[in-house]
């Protein structure tokens, strides 16, 4: 049977003991493997893996011997509870051996959990999931998280207690980020508000919360935008030591003085402007920008990017022969000069 995205969310909160498998597939490995733990943790509850109610192996495996699917189907394990055999990788190579475990399972047999890669309307393997009675297959795609997905990921990591405008930030956060890092910042989360049952912020956010660039970087940037010109060139050095070329720079800056330049060129003023950024900014971080592009203003930041724009082409020309990091700080230099001017 197939179950739908909304199905597919309940069962794997709540998964029926009594069904013979569920097949999960799709393009995002990680995706597919957060929810094979979520699905397989709620069947089998803790301990699954130390009682051996468990037991895990290789679609490829089975290419060589598919008997050994069946046979850990049938095993009789030394504990009680439910058991699941968790088959990995699984390709339409693997389907004839996966297809007997499901024709000869039986009530008390261990379930059968199968992953895959993104499959065709047509894959034998996911046909035999669709078309079976007490089978489910469920595809995973690349949708934001649900706000009950998020809340539940929440819930898990003991995080109970969400104003709504951290929910918001939270939200985008997953809508910009992949599963696997976004569940990796709800752990790190959990251990930063651990033993602290107050409300969750945005500032306890923003602490946790993975940064679009590199730190040395934002500091350049911060550096010029707020005209600290002696801090230019020691955090120059450290980044041309790292190995960051002047392009790149350039290219962090152009993006830096846009979103300061959209933020202060909103026709609703600055505070509308930075509420109206996707992605959005949190916390300090956003305080910051916000601060920035009201003490520079829309003209200033337009003359900001004529210097980054010239500065770029320069250090793109064929003829260009002077060091490409000393335009760079020469350019950085006079935006940070430009930032104090009156």
């Amino acid at each position: 049977m197939k179950l739908s995205p909304r199905e597919a969310e309940g069962y794997f909160a709540r998964p029926d003991p009594g069904k013979t498998g569920l097949l999960i597939y799709g393009a995002d490995a990680m995706r597919v493997s957060l929810k094979r733990q979520q699905m397989l943790a709620a069947l089998l509850g803790p301990g699954a893996e130390e009682e051996m109610r468990l037991a895990r192996m290789p679609a490829g495996d089975l290419r060589k011997d598919p008997a050994q699917l069946l046979d850990a189907v049938k095993a009789v394990g030394f504990f009680p509870g439910i058991r699941a055999v968790f088959v990995e990788d699984a390709n339409d190579t693997a389907t004839p051996a996966i297809v007997t475990a499901l024709e000869e399972w039986r009530p008390g047999d261990a379930q059968i959990v199968v992953t895959a890669g993104q499959l065709k309307a047509t894959s034998k393997l996911r046909k035999a999931f669709e078309t079976h009675t007490s089978a489910y297959a469920v595809g995973i795609y690349d949708d934001p998280p649900s706000r009950a997905e998020i809340e539940r990921i929440l819930g898990e990591a003991q995080i109970r207690t969400v104003p709504s405008d951290s929910m918001s930030a939270l939200s985008d956060i997953a809508n910009d980020i992949g599963p696997g890092d976004f569940s990796r910042m709800i752990e790190k989360l959990s251990l930063y508000k651990h033993g602290d049952d107050s409300p969750l912020t945005l500032a306890d956010i923003d602490a946790v919360a993975p940064q679009s660039t590199e730190a040395d970087l934002d500091d350049l940037l911060h550096v010029v935008a707020e005209g600290r010109t002696p801090e230019i060139g020691p955090v120059l050095r450290r980044l041309q030591a790292q190995g960051t070329n002047a392009v790149s720079l350039c290219i962090g800056a152009t993006r830096h003085f846009r979103t300061l330049y959209s933020i202060a060129g909103h026709p609703g003023g600055p505070a509308q402007g930075i509420g109206a950024l996707r992605p959005p900014l949190y916390g300090k971080r956003r305080d910051r920008m916000l601060r920035q592009a009201q003490g520079w203003g829309a003209q200033k930041l337009q003359t900001a990017l004529t210097i980054l724009t010239d500065t770029d082409l320069q250090l793109r020309s064929a003829g260009q022969s002077a060091p490409a990091l000393a335009l760079t700080e020469r350019a950085m230099i006079r935006l940070a000069m430009l930032a104090r001017a009156r």
